[in-house]
């Protein structure tokens, strides 16, 4: 009963969430990490196990208050929102995407209600939730609107404990460039510090990436570096942050993986990706920072092109449940 509770969404049904979480539940290889109600439909969730080829016992609770945790179905607050047996698999959906959202956005009226202590969510779909009605570019933005947050906050990945942050994420490359601002620096360095300080860093080390080839070649290759970035980090430093770059973005993570930093600022979105997915793509979590809310999922996506053929990789859900655990039950211990 220590054990955080955290609200697993299935992500979107057409794609490999529900066989993913199906096949973590019916093993209970995740009942050291936390208690895992899930929200959804259960009939997406017998799809997933008929995928996973694994079997299934589930009760319905009407709430979270409601369930017993000491037996041994898979405790389920069914919405009975989606008919799977409707929605072509393998594509983008999107009626799939509007009750991804509307399912995400109940789920975080239980957190912020304190009902539950977190949310870790299955692969879901940028484009068929902004096709269903969720005009936000990706689902940080939507969590934010949601949870009615008006600080910074940003996405972060995490690869075997090695945790990448950036200061833009899912824009245009153009509009990127307009956002790299020495305040906007300082504050992804801030909430990177902190984001890993709960996740149980005493002094998280943190590598800040140059923007320009060799990290500008001393204004050679433009002067980003020597006017924004650097003195950014000074000032995050100077707070007793543990913060040190500009690096060059082409050898940061060479470092950063033979375990010289923690932690990677990266200046826009592909910067940090690139490197991490190519190092573990089925092990990498992404995190929402900032939020009122703590927010895990895969770093990967839907995978419609494995849909239904059993053979989906659990590795990166099961990492983003143990983050997620680790992250909620930081942050009760913080406010208890």
């Amino acid at each position: 009963m220590h054990l955080p509770v955290l609200g697993l969404m299935l992500g979107d049904c057409t794609g490999i969430g529900a066989e993913l979480c199906a096949r973590v539940l019916a093993d209970g290889r995740l009942n050291d990490a936390a208690r895992l109600l899930v929200v959804g439909d259960t009939r997406v969730l017998e799809q997933g196990a008929r995928d996973a080829g694994v079997a299934l016992e589930w009760r319905a609770y009407s709430a979270p208050e409601e369930v017993d945790w000491s037996r041994q179905e898979i405790p389920v607050i069914d919405l009975k929102n989606l008919d799977p047996a409707t929605i072509q698999r393998g594509q983008v959906s999107p009626e799939s995407g509007r009750i991804t959202g509307e399912t995400l956005a109940t789920m975080i009226d239980l957190a912020l209600a304190g009902r539950i202590d977190g949310i870790t969510f299955a692969p879901l779909n940028k484009g068929a939730l902004h096709a269903g009605g969720w005009r936000f570019n990706d689902e940080h933005q939507m969590f934010a609107q949601l949870t009615r947050q008006t600080g910074y906050f940003s996405e972060m990945n995490v690869l075997d404990n090695l945790w990448m942050s950036r200061v833009t994420s899912h824009v245009a490359l153009k509009t990127a460039l307009e956002q790299i601002t020495p305040e906007r620096i300082e504050q992804a360095i801030t909430l990177a510090d902190q984001t890993m300080r709960s996740a149980g860093f005493s002094a998280p080390r943190i590598a800040v990436a140059a923007l320009n080839p060799h990290g500008g070649e001393n204004g050679l290759f433009g002067r980003d570096e020597i006017d924004i970035i650097a003195p950014a980090v000074a000032r995050a430093a100077a707070r007793g942050i543990n913060c040190r770059g500009p690096f060059p973005a082409d050898t940061v993570f060479l470092k950063a993986l033979a375990g010289d930093y923690d932690g990677v600022l990266t200046m826009y979105h592909d910067q940090g990706q690139i490197a991490t997915k190519l190092k573990g793509f089925n092990r990498g979590v992404t995190v929402t920072a900032g939020l009122k809310t703590i927010f895990t999922t895969p770093a990967h996506g839907t995978a419609f092109d494995i849909v239904g053929k059993g053979c989906a990789s659990t590795g990166a859900l099961e990492q983003a449940v143990r983050l997620g655990a680790r992250l909620a039950g930081s942050r009760k211990r913080a406010t208890t």
